[in-house]
């Protein structure tokens, strides 16, 4: 064979070799999972496998083609495509020349890799071919899955140790097999000290075997438990929390583990404590408030009515606190209650309850009464607790009490009618001379009855507007002018006629009917005043006004709406009149409520006035305007020297406290030139006219004249 042609065999030849031999190459690294790319020293990549190319086809914003990469500087590639960060590019930049440099036989590093569908994480890992200095194998193991779930175990372990819930971790046979420091920092008690115990441990006492019992039953059942525990400290302190037992099954669905995420909640608990003290019991005496005494009274009824035995409902008032407090003060006066309070309570038995109603007053509920008379020993011997002498601050305090009796199911009302009862049979004890007890009887409940009828009567009334306000002048008879109007309430009965104001107060005093007619009275004369105006009749109307309505918390603002809702009507134009002898629970209330009225611009007068205990002590201390002389004294002033004593005490002292005079009731021109001659000018009564309806007043004013005798 000539020379030539052995030359051009050979190098076809060794073509065809390495042909074949880059075949074998790639059909070898293909069949690889891991990354892998060969390099030239200079980092050009020669050769990908496979895998390489599928990644980057699948995480790529370019299109990937089989010879894409070939030629390409690699770490070129990874700096431009920005999915790596720099200073992790340089580093396996650096460590590739370590290893062609000999320096290093081979290098590995961890680098991330943000693709546009996620973050990923590889090993990379670079060395040299044997006996080949010109190239370099590089491989990436894609990590990514490893560090997922590295990171969320990290993630678990923060949660775990930072978590501010106490966390226990128990094997499926209850043993703790890890705490964290939240857990540690409840109960005092240390991981060291924790692991492999029982968490019985931590038992405080307080839940009864059962009770986990049927814990336990619900955590197999369910797969959880939530509720809460009383467990004990290290330090020995009892404290509550709020708990949730969890298992964790393996994929057969057996038990592996129990875990207890837990919550201190003891402030809670102790501040719910403190509200339910607050909502239940009374803040002075520690006795059960109104609220717990109707709910216990309603538990005792049912209870008598399974044992067929007999309950004693006892309302208790005590007789001569009002004067303890009138004179030595509230300081005194709740001491003595705290005292009687105690001794009462004492007298009972352990199934009984002594509640306090409000002020000085009491209700016991007396249980598991074989017959009605089995009570009277213990109500003796509450009569007699009340009415032992008491000391307080070196004062002898002597205070006794009045009984009111009902028993169930004798009575067999509902447990308010039964309060009810017993209030009204107290009642009678005070009027049979106090100090001693009464036992509800059918006739008074008859009387109760009727009492009812008629309050529900008036109730219909103002609902379909048979009330109706009549109006009595009020005049200067020195000067013969008209000054203002009282309106007076009148109930136009469809059946008994027109009834005078004497028969309504008593059947809505002090019910809550009595405030809804204040307010109508207070909008039908507002009302009124806006009628006459268009009339061209300017004239201010004085309005009576209840104890109970003055001293509602709302009745400032109440009023202050009324007056919004007729403002065509100027605030001067009204004037609020409220008897004397009104019993004023918070007399500094009052007289806070009394002036805001005045700030608003509305008059205010005391009514009936000298008939009181206190008259010396409202008109001091009271900011009224006006004063009105009750017309008792007026009647009698002619003939008994007392009675004209006290109309002259009560112009002498108006006009002291510079407060105008006004005398109710004058019938006669007598009456009315005695009037004048002790220097009160303004009255009102049947001398002057009688109540009227409105359509009358603005002729009557026209046509009014004065006795000539008054002027003189």
């Amino acid at each position: 064979m000539p020379q030539a042609n052995m030359r051009s065999t050979t190098k076809r030849s060794s073509s065809t070799r390495t042909k074949v031999n880059n075949f074998l190459a790639q059909t070898v690294i293909d069949a690889l999972s891991p990354h892998v790319c060969i390099l030239n020293k200079a980092g050009d990549i020669l050769l990908v496998n496979q895998a390489w190319r599928n990644f980057y086809d699948t995480n790529s914003t370019v299109l990937i083609i089989d010879d894409y990469f070939i030629g390409t500087n690699y770490f070129k590639l990874l700096r431009q495509s920005e999915m790596t960060d720099s200073d992790e590019v340089d580093h396996l930049a650096e460590g590739a020349l370590q290893v062609i440099l000999r320096k290093l036989d081979e290098f590995s590093m961890q680098y991330s890799f943000h693709s546009p569908i996620q973050k990923h994480w590889f090993t990379v890992h670079i060395t040299r071919f044997k006996n080949d200095n010109e190239h370099l194998l590089l491989t990436h193991e894609n990590i990514t899955e490893f560090k997922l779930t590295e990171e969320k175990l990290s993630r678990t372990a923060k949660v775990f140790s930072h978590a501010r819930e106490g966390i226990m971790i128990t094997d499926s046979a209850g043993s703790i097999i890890d705490v964290n420091d939240a857990f540690s920092k409840i109960t005092g008690y240390s991981r060291s000290e924790s692991v492999g115990k029982n968490p019985r441990f931590l038992g405080s006492g307080r839940q009864s075997s059962s009770f986990y019992k049927d814990m336990w039953h619900e955590i197999i059942r369910n797969g959880y438990w939530v509720g809460e525990v009383w467990n004990r400290r290290k330090s020995g302190e009892v404290y509550a929390e709020i708990e949730t037992i969890s298992s964790v099954c393996d994929p057969d669905g057996k038990i592996q583990n129990f875990v207890a995420l837990f919550t201190d909640i003891t402030r809670i608990k102790n501040y719910q404590s403190q509200l339910e003290q607050i909502a239940h019991y009374d803040a002075l005496t520690q006795l059960p408030n109104r609220t717990l005494l109707l709910d216990r009274l309603a538990q005792t009824l049912l209870q008598s009515q399974r044992n067929k035995k007999s309950v004693a409902i006892v309302f208790l008032d005590l007789d001569g606190f009002k004067a303890v407090n009138d004179t030595h003060g509230h300081a005194v006066g709740d001491k003595l209650l705290i005292t009687m309070s105690n001794r009462m309570k004492d007298t009972l038995r352990e199934g009984d309850t002594l509640a306090r109603f409000g002020g000085d007053e009491f209700v016991a509920v007396l249980a598991d009464l074989d017959k009605v008379h089995s009570c009277k020993p213990l109500l003796e011997r509450l009569l007699q607790a009340a009415s032992a002498p008491v000391f307080v601050d070196n004062l002898m305090l002597n205070v006794t009490a009045s009984l009111g009796v009902t028993i169930f199911p004798e009575d067999n009302v509902n447990a308010d009618m039964l309060l009810r009862h017993a209030d009204q049979a107290m009642y009678t004890a005070k009027g049979q001379g106090k100090n001693r007890y009464h036992l509800f009887h059918t006739a008074q409940d008859i009387v109760l009855k009727t009492h009812r009828e008629r309050l529900e009567a008036a109730r219909v009334a103002l609902t379909k507007n048979q009330f109706v306000l009549f109006y009595q002048p009020i005049v200067d008879m020195m000067l013969g002018k008209v000054i203002s109007v009282e309106a007076l309430l009148r109930w136009q009965h469809p059946e008994r006629g027109l009834l005078l104001p004497i028969e309504i107060p008593p059947l809505i005093e002090d019910t809550p009917l009595s405030l809804e007619l204040g307010e109508w009275i207070l909008n039908s004369a507002l009302t009124q005043i806006k009628q006459w105006q268009s009339e061209g009749l300017d004239i201010h109307v004085s309005v009576n006004i209840s104890a109970l309505q003055l001293q509602q918390k709302n009745f400032t603002s109440r009023l202050a709406e009324i007056l919004s809702s007729h403002p065509e009507v100027e605030s001067h134009c009204l004037e609020l009149e409220v008897m004397e002898n009104a019993a004023f629970n918070d007399l500094e209330q009052v007289t806070s409520v009394i002036q805001d009225c005045l700030d608003m611009g509305i008059q205010f007068a005391l009514d009936d006035f000298g008939t009181g205990y206190s008259s010396l002590t409202y008109l001091r201390v009271l900011p009224a305007t006006s004063v009105k002389i009750d017309q008792r004294f007026i009647a009698n002033m002619l003939t008994d020297p007392n009675d004209q004593a006290i109309v002259e005490g009560v112009i002498g002292l108006s006009k002291a406290f510079k407060c105008q005079v006004i005398a109710e009731g004058v019938e006669t021109t007598e009456q009315a030139k005695a009037l004048l001659e002790m220097g009160c000018n303004l009255a009102q009564g049947y001398a002057i006219t009688q109540p009227m309806p409105a359509s009358d007043i603005p002729a009557w004013i026209k046509s009014w004249r004065p006795d000539a005798t008054w002027q003189t």
